[in-house]
């Protein structure tokens, strides 16, 4: 049984909660002004990619906290341990961030030619998100997500020197397919808007941490659902497929 040194384990988790609180500056100051709208927000490839990154590392870190603390603590080097693991998991979602820029450059041109078609897929994208977390493969990921146990014996036989971010990204794949579909609603609903990133956060960090996680993940893929169902009658929910039209004036 792994019993955490109290000083190292405070230390850890104030690390890695300073650097997510740091990537939400990051991203508050980026985004001061922007509106959410489909497409890439005129964004080229590497600064959208750069950008998701730091938007993940503020929203993930958080729920990485307790994985973290008990990984490093194993043995000596907590700290390269520690980084390690957070290097490697994010990472992996600066790989998604990939997918990330394809979908929304992808959701800016649907949005520019065929609106209605875009408001549409806005609509399925919410409720296939909400089925999602409501489905057996979402909850087996969620389960590898929470269970220190099976990363600790994965990551285990691991070897050289990027054995920490092998480690991490091991545990990032999972994580990817827990929240993939958060993330997809994400863009749907506004890339930029930093309520949804807020309301992901706090989903994301509650199904990973919290006993009741997995009715958390049940009450926010209904919550998805309903919303998908409402985008038909106001397509506006949906900014990040919805191009708002033009004041009269502006042409």
């Amino acid at each position: 049984m792994i019993v955490p040194n109290r000083g190292s384990s405070v230390r850890v988790a104030a690390v890695t909660l300073a650097a997510a609180a740091a990537a939400w500056v990051v991203v508050v100051r980026q985004t001061d002004g922007m509106q959410s709208a489909p497409g890439t927000m005129g964004l080229g490839a590497a600064a959208f990619v750069a950008l998701w990154t730091v938007m993940m590392a503020a929203m993930m870190l958080p729920a990485l906290v307790p994985l973290g603390v008990l990984y490093a603590d194993r043995d000596d080097g907590r700290s390269v341990r520690a980084a390690g693991l957070a290097l490697g998991y994010l990472l992996t979602w600066a790989g998604f961030g990939v997918l990330a820029l394809l979908a929304s450059a992808g959701a800016g041109r649907i949005a520019a030619h065929h609106q209605t078609t875009a408001d549409r897929i806005g609509a399925v994208v919410l409720v296939a998100a909400g089925v999602y977390q409501l489905s057996p493969l979402k909850n087996r990921c969620l389960a590898m997500c929470r269970s220190p146990v099976h990363l600790m014996m994965h990551v285990g036989a691991y070897h050289g020197p990027a054995r920490h971010i092998r480690a991490g990204v091991y545990h990032g794949v999972y994580c990817v397919g827990c929240c993939w579909s958060l993330m997809v609603a994400l863009i749907a609903l506004g890339i930029m808007d930093l309520r949804w990133m807020a309301a992901f956060t706090v989903v994301i960090t509650l199904e990973r941490v919290w006993r009741h996680g997995r009715r958390v993940a049940l009450a926010a893929g209904i919550a998805l659902i309903v919303l998908g169902l409402l985008v038909p009658g106001h397509p506006g929910l949906v900014p990040g497929l919805h191009r708002a039209p033009m004041p009269m004036g502006t042409m």
